[in-house]
């Protein structure tokens, strides 16, 4: 079994059932007005569950939409007009939908083909470029979208990386792109061209992790100052010093995911991480102790200081935060949805309620509707 789809853990969240109720998602019409809507991805049933994520933590399924494949990252235009789902079995490809304004419910545009089985997928910051990621075929490549919101074939660009590239990211001035590469220990940078979609390896071309760590999934700080990256291998999260005018990053430290006194013989596997929407704390998924553990951000030094580790859904492979900060909808693939209530003074979370998703949930994309 590849690290991207994650051992079976060891230990389950069992004192979860005792913190929250749980509840089967039913089917529910979209209100009128603005709404938040959550997009959760189905691995194994193939569908993507539309969500309205409500004023008190809880959700109701607005609408389930099947993709014929199995689904996984997902990715939105910075307008949230479209939505991209990206299919992992063969052919591979992604999906584009364009997003009902009033509801939040998808529309099939069209399925494009891609250039191998990609674990992650984003959109550059004008929406015009698919940047994706391959962790089995060790390349990034890069897809123009139309007007239209079409993903658009051939790709402009198909770049070799190093072992397991992981995922893909622009940074927020649209200047530089950078990629993990967790079998090779290190995260690729590259200077980008928004008029061209061309990728130009930089100076230096790679920043390292510490050995053996295998770098996943990464976040920019809101000031650009910092990035944070999950590191799988090791269960860390490390942070790393931003040259935003250069487009490189320097490694400052690493902090681990695991409960104290945490020991198994199973792989480890860390996973998502996101900041809060102010910027002021930092959330991180770890499968195999089925935990998610939050840091208090020193915005001037970019440090990070521990505050909790909860147990959460088994496997939690994807999490997310909605754009108001209010609160964390936390998914496993061996369970189902939780949502956490975020206390904007401490970090703190508190879970509202459990429900029951699609089998294999494990990505989730949060907006708010114009």
């Amino acid at each position: 079994m590849s690290h991207d789809s994650a051992p079976n853990p060891s230990a389950t969240p069992s004192r979860l059932a005792t913190l929250i109720a749980t509840s089967v998602l039913s089917l529910a019409a979209a209100q009128a007005g603005a709404a938040t809507v959550a997009y959760v991805s189905n691995a194994d049933s193939q569908d993507i569950y539309v969500l309205r994520l409500n004023g008190d933590g809880s959700v109701n399924l607005i609408d389930r939409v099947d993709t014929g494949s199995t689904v996984m990252p997902l990715a939105i235009s910075p307008d949230h007009k479209y939505l991209y789902a990206a299919l992992r079995g063969q052919p591979y490809s992604v999906l584009s939908y364009a997003i009902d304004p009033a509801s939040g419910m998808l529309k099939a545009l069209s399925k494009t083909p891609l250039a191998d089985n990609m674990a992650n997928i984003a959109t550059d910051r004008t929406g015009r470029y698919l940047l994706a990621a391959s962790y089995s075929g060790n390349k990034i490549s890069v897809n123009a979208i139309g007007a239209d919101g079409v993903v658009q074939t051939p790709p402009l660009a198909v770049i070799p990386t190093g072992k397991n590239a992981h995922s893909v990211q622009v940074d927020p001035d649209n200047t530089h792109v950078f990629a993990s590469n967790l079998g090779s220990d290190v995260i690729l940078q590259y200077r980008f061209d928004a008029a061209t979609g061309k990728l130009t390896a930089n100076t230096p071309p790679a920043v390292s992790t510490q050995a053996g760590a295998g770098p996943r999934h990464f976040v920019f700080s809101r000031d650009q100052r910092f990035v944070y990256s999950t590191n799988e291998l090791d269960a860390t999260v490390s942070t790393y010093a931003y040259d935003r005018q250069n487009g490189t990053l320097s490694l400052l430290g690493s902090a681990s995911l695991l409960p104290e006194g945490f020991k198994t013989s199973e792989q480890l596997a860390a996973a998502d991480l996101h900041l809060t929407p102010d910027g002021r704390f930092l959330y991180a998924s770890e499968r195999t102790s089925n935990t998610l553990t939050g840091f208090k951000v020193d915005p001037a030094s970019g440090k990070l200081t521990r505050i909790l580790n909860i147990p959460t859904e088994t496997q939690p492979r994807g999490f997310n935060i909605d754009p108001r900060g209010r609160y964390l909808l936390a998914v496993g693939q061996k369970a189902g949805l939780t949502s956490y209530a975020i206390d904007r003074d401490t970090g703190a979370l508190t879970p509202v309620l459990r429900y029951t998703l699609g089998r294999n949930p494990n990505w989730v994309e949060i907006i708010d509707l114009p």
